[in-house]
């Protein structure tokens, strides 16, 4: 094998070792991670951080915008169950590295969704943060729950069946 074969294999080896260590597991906690200036923040303004998931169980959604309305009926279902606000948070994260819609008409479409769901945490991801430190699905949906201490209880992307659904409830119930 040439001399610049080997490395390119290397190098793309190395890659994915380091991608399949970034990866999220059930029962850990995730590395610390801030979203700020140029990489997105809160939609309301500000940096977000990843050490605001405590003190409550937290649902988060990652979403690629083009893939919005493939967990809308969890969001719905999750909305249903009108669990405590003070045990219980969700925060929506939306990969707009992930689409060709300008993030300003993002921004301006999840002002709109904070009036339905007024009790979530809006952030704009635009560089991909998440995929890379906490290894999420990119151009995907990726629905998270983390317990009052940050550890991670359920982890899954893709369109969620109702097995899913209950399943995610139970384990919400469960860590209120």
């Amino acid at each position: 094998m040439k001399p610049i074969l080997q490395q390119i294999l290397c190098l793309v080896i190395l890659t994915m070792t380091i991608q399949l260590h970034a990866q999220l597991s059930v029962g850990t906690k995730p590395p610390s991670v801030t979203i700020s200036g140029d990489q997105g923040g809160k939609v309301t303004g500000g940096d977000w951080s990843s050490s605001e998931i405590k003190g409550k169980v937290y649902t988060v959604m990652y979403v690629d915008p083009d893939e919005k309305e493939t967990n809308e009926h969890v969001e719905r279902s999750l909305k249903s169950e009108n669990f405590p606000r003070d045990k219980y948070g969700s925060m929506a994260i939306v990969n707009t590295a992930a689409t060709w819609k300008p993030d300003a008409v993002i921004r301006m479409i999840l002002k709109g969704k904070q009036k339905d769901y007024p009790d979530s945490i809006y952030i704009m991801d635009q560089d991909k943060v998440l995929v890379k430190k906490w290894g999420l699905k990119d151009d995907n949906y990726h629905v998270l729950t983390f317990g009052k201490d940050g550890t991670l209880l359920y982890s899954k992307f893709g369109a969620l069946s109702n097995q899913d659904i209950q399943q995610l409830k139970r384990i919400i119930r469960s860590n209120l």
